[in-house]
């Protein structure tokens, strides 16, 4: 299966998501905050909210390739040299629990079992154990980012979700869909921390990278540094506020066109000197200050992007419309885009940039019979219901890893 994505907003081939299962109603009071959720979910609630995500992405993109990881992953333990290096990966990761009594117990579960408890934390074969969940597998955006045909494999920065970074790093080196991406992937190791939200894909020579709560400076420097080895021309470094609303660089920034972003001004068209530029020059990376992201952009691309203001101009909806990302849209294609219906205020700011709204309900409706055309829709936002999708603070492009888009 082919793995190539050079922008953000090329028309979405393939996309590996995890619609929320059990492991959401595990999360308690008293985990939460552990666990990285600023409140306990509503599983059916929330399962369904991503099956209206997921059911829109399929009619506005009938050939589009949807896979989720939990099958990924159950299909990868079904090679027993997978299952050794994962459950041995676990072992020495899982550092609130010694699970190392238990691994030939771990290696008798099959591979729905394996898989299962990895996710869920428990297993009816396993009673002497347990583990937290990982309810933040929502968020596979986060476990890995495509640039170009490289595999840029997550290290997750926080130890509630290490656990995901060893499911994704199995996946990886294991699974026949990554049998020619895996040759070229970039691990990060150590302490070092790197998280798929905080990597966009600009161009085909151009990536953004975060320097966030999430992602540390020397793991996004690995990372600059190995893509620019595979043909990356220039890398963008962002310095953003390092706090749970602005945890990652796609929650206060994203393309929703070729030309055009949806942004937080406060982290964003308000703050100066924060952009660093490398570039190549006879085997040395150069560093430059940037102004701003803005006139980085406009400098790189040779063009002018327009920026529009989660929230639109009010001070308060846009804290409270970036707190439910508004800044956070995920492109089907160019200038077609989705997110969560609740964030009004941006969804009008885009109107006055051209962009028409429409409902996913209304959408899935209207185009049940095959007839959206994704290439003649013009510029378009398609909104879906988040309530309980947003407790966990992630929008559409948190919940969906692109694998592959059509060039630009």
């Amino acid at each position: 299966m082919s793995i190539s994505i050079t922008s953000e907003v090329g028309k979405l081939k393939g996309v590996i998501t995890h619609t929320p299962g059990p492991e959401v109603s595990l999360v308690s009071p008293e985990t939460k905050d552990y666990l990285l959720f600023d409140d306990i979910i509503f599983e059916e609630d929330a399962r369904n909210e991503h099956l209206e995500m997921l059911s829109i992405i399929k009619t506005a993109l009938p050939e589009v390739k949807q896979l989720e990881i939990r099958d990924l992953f159950t299909e990868t333990l079904q090679n027993t040299e997978a299952r050794t290096y994962f459950v041995d990966s676990m072992i020495r990761h899982q550092g609130d629990k010694n699970l190392a009594p238990v691994r030939s117990d771990l290696m008798n579960l099959s591979a729905e079992e394996l898989a299962g408890f990895a996710i869920t934390g428990l297993s009816d074969k396993l009673k002497s154990v347990s583990l937290l969940p990982l309810p933040n597998m929502l968020f596979t955006r986060d476990l890995a980012a495509v640039v170009n045909r490289t595999v840029v494999v997550s290290r997750a920065a926080m130890p509630a979700r290490m656990r995901e970074s060893v499911i994704m790093d199995t996946i990886v080196t294991f699974h026949p869909m990554y049998a020619e991406a895996k040759k070229d992937a970039i691990f990060i190791t150590g302490e070092d921390s790197i998280e798929g939200g905080d990597v966009l894909v600009v161009s085909k020579d151009l990536v953004l990278i975060g320097m966030s709560e999430r992602t540390s400076f020397s793991g996004l420097m690995r990372a600059a540094e190995q893509m620019m080895k595979k043909g990356i021309k220039q890398v963008l470094i962002i310095d953003i506020p390092k706090k749970r609303s602005s945890m990652h660089l796609d929650t206060i920034f994203t393309f929703c066109n070729t030309n055009e972003c949806v942004v937080y001004p406060p982290a964003i068209t308000e703050r100066t000197d924060n952009v660093v530029s490398l570039t190549k020059n006879n085997g040395s990376i150069i560093t430059t200050l940037k102004p701003s992201l803005k006139m980085a952009l406009e400098e790189s691309l040779g063009e002018e992007i327009t920026f529009i203001n989660c929230g639109g101009d009010d001070e308060t909806a846009q804290l409270r419309e970036q707190w439910s990302d508004g800044a956070n849209t995920f492109a089907l294609a160019p200038g077609v885009i989705i997110g969560y219906e609740r964030n009004v205020h941006t969804f009008r700011e885009m109107e006055k940039n051209g962009y028409s709204i429409i409902t996913g309900k209304e959408f899935l409706n209207k185009y049940k019979d095959g007839s959206f055309n994704i290439d003649t829709c013009g510029k378009l936002v398609i909104t879906f219901e988040g309530h309980e999708l947003c407790r966990g603070r992630g929008g559409a492009r948190c919940m969906t890893q692109p694998f592959l888009r059509a060039g630009l």
